[in-house]
């Protein structure tokens, strides 16, 4: 008898070893969009390459919807800087409440292109806030790409920054209320996760987000009826690591980590591009009508958002902003 109470403590605690290994070796990674979108899929590519570079070692449980964070996009890099979650992809415009200087990228007209955006975040600015981040507890390990934000509205074609005037627009962070109120419009900041509901009650009008990443796959064609390409600001992505976490594991682990991240960002990135291109033949096919501005009609919209340009700069540190105007100057003049 005393034998078999033995066998059976010693089967205990072996299943209770073999369960802290395992939860040990199991990590969360938290984003703020559905699972439909390149969010995701960028998350499950960094999943996919770890499990198999670990041989199965190395497990990465997907949380979409920012429900690690109850909902809160804003939270999660926080909760990811304090050691509470394991691992971020999120967009730069949702850190700026954790990391004021995350809204360099988001500054209004900063960049026309994707040479531009590739020059500043693949290089030395988007090194140089790699940097701000592991001070707020986040080792970045990778850009990947939200996108150009292009508007949306159930109201009328959107051409001019009159047309904006009184119009409820949901935005996802502080510097999008100024630039909305700048262009006359009624900013409201509402959490990703109730905004589809608002739309579809007409609590707001409209709202502004990259075709390829947000409006396609999270079906905002159903909701509204007008889209105006304005490439009024470009949004990063960036897959996170607690930095707490990251000096806890030896090198040859973060070599994997980190080269997991390189590749299924890039993978997310060109994923976005595609979906970006192919994706305004999809909101034509489902009745959307669309607007493209000329460049005269931009002019109009980078005039009225330069004093928010200006005053956000500020914000930011003019030095940083520099460096990011200068990396943007350069591929102008090569082109």
């Amino acid at each position: 008898m005393q034998s078999k109470r033995l066998l059976s403590l010693f089967f205990s605690i072996t299943a209770l070893v073999f369960s802290a290994v395992s939860q040990a070796d199991t990590y969360r990674l938290t984003h703020n969009t559905s699972n439909a979108t390149t969010w995701q899929q960028g998350a499950e590519k960094f999943r996919e390459i770890l499990n198999e570079k670990s041989g199965g070692e190395f497990a990465i449980k997907i949380f979409p919807n920012a429900v690690l964070a109850g909902g809160d996009q804003m939270k999660q890099a926080q909760m990811v800087g304090r050691g509470d979650i394991d691992f971020v992809v999120t967009s730069a415009i949702n850190v700026t409440p954790l990391i004021p200087e995350m809204a360099v990228f988001s500054l209004p007209y900063l960049f026309s292109n994707y040479k531009q955006v590739d020059a500043a975040i693949q290089g030395e600015p988007g090194e140089k806030m790699k940097a701000i981040a592991e001070k707020h507890g986040i080792k970045i390990l990778a850009w990947g790409e939200n996108g150009f934000r292009e508007l949306t509205n159930s109201v009328k074609p959107v051409e001019t920054p009159d047309d904006l005037n009184g119009m409820k627009i949901r935005v996802a962070g502080p510097m999008y209320i100024d630039v909305f109120d700048a262009l006359g419009a009624n900013p409201q900041q509402i959490q990703w996760t109730e905004t589809f509901s608002a739309l579809q009650q007409g609590v707001v009008d409209g709202q502004e987000n990259p075709i390829g990443s947000i409006i396609v796959p999270q079906r905002i064609y159903e909701v509204q009826d007008y889209l105006t390409m304005w490439h009024y600001s470009y949004d990063p992505i960036f897959i996170g690591v607690s930095k707490q976490l990251w000096k806890n594991w030896d090198e040859k682990t973060r070599t994997m980590v980190q080269n997991a991240a390189s590749q299924a960002m890039q993978y997310q990135i060109e994923l976005s591009r595609e979906k970006t291109k192919s994706g305004i033949d999809t909101l034509k096919k489902h009745g959307m009508k669309i607007t493209t501005l000329s460049e005269e009609q931009l002019q109009a919209f980078r005039d009225a958002t330069r004093p928010v340009y200006e005053s956000w700069a500020k914000k930011v540190g003019e030095d940083l902003v520099q460096s990011f105007e200068e990396a943007v100057g350069k591929v102008a003049d090569q082109q």
